[in-house]
């Protein structure tokens, strides 16, 4: 991985991936993407609709192209949806192309995060804990053996959050860019 990487911010929802993402672009300079946003530039329609319309398997088609064609590019901050990790083939593109960040995060922080947010379909029910909990013990894994780091983001403020990436990125990097 090159200084001109992609730095790919995957997580569950609620972590904070846009919000640190555009920080964390700002910060060095990147522009930022996140893949949902993009989804619902192309389509003219929010994530919802796309869901009632094409159900999520069609939603996980347009996910799948947008990572792909961001991806292809170097030297973005790249905010992924919160179910990317799902498909093998998203995982492979991911680790193809930058530096793969994971926000953890608590089932509880994610409640909170979360708690009026009407813009995410598969939290449109009354059991969003357990809805929660089995996407966490679903993607973790995969978040996880897709991940060159993993940072909490729960515990301190988006900047708090950044200047931690920053320094582990640099730290990743480092050695790769001296064998160059």
């Amino acid at each position: 991985m090159t200084v001109a990487s992609n730095l790919i911010l995957v997580g569950p929802m609620g972590a904070g991936k846009t919000t640190i993402g555009r920080l964390l672009a700002a910060e060095l300079s990147r522009d930022f993407y996140d893949t949902d946003h993009e989804i619902q530039e192309r389509c003219g329609a929010d994530i919802p609709w796309i869901f009632d319309v094409e159900g999520e398997e069609g939603f996980r088609q347009r996910e799948t192209q947008m990572i792909r064609e961001l991806s292809a590019r170097n030297g973005l901050v790249i905010a992924t949806g919160g179910g990317a990790v799902l498909r093998e083939e998203n995982r492979q593109i991911l680790r193809e192309s930058g530096i793969v960040i994971y926000l953890c995060i608590t089932v509880e922080q994610q409640l909170k995060r979360t708690a009026r947010d009407r813009n995410r379909p598969l939290l449109q029910r009354a059991d969003r804990e357990q809805v929660l909990r089995d996407m966490y013990h679903q993607r973790d894994p995969l978040y996880r053996a897709t991940a060159d780091i993993i940072v909490r983001s729960e515990r301190r403020g988006p900047r708090s959050v950044v200047r931690n990436i920053v320094r582990q990125v640099k730290n990743l990097a480092a050695p790769l860019e001296s064998k160059v």
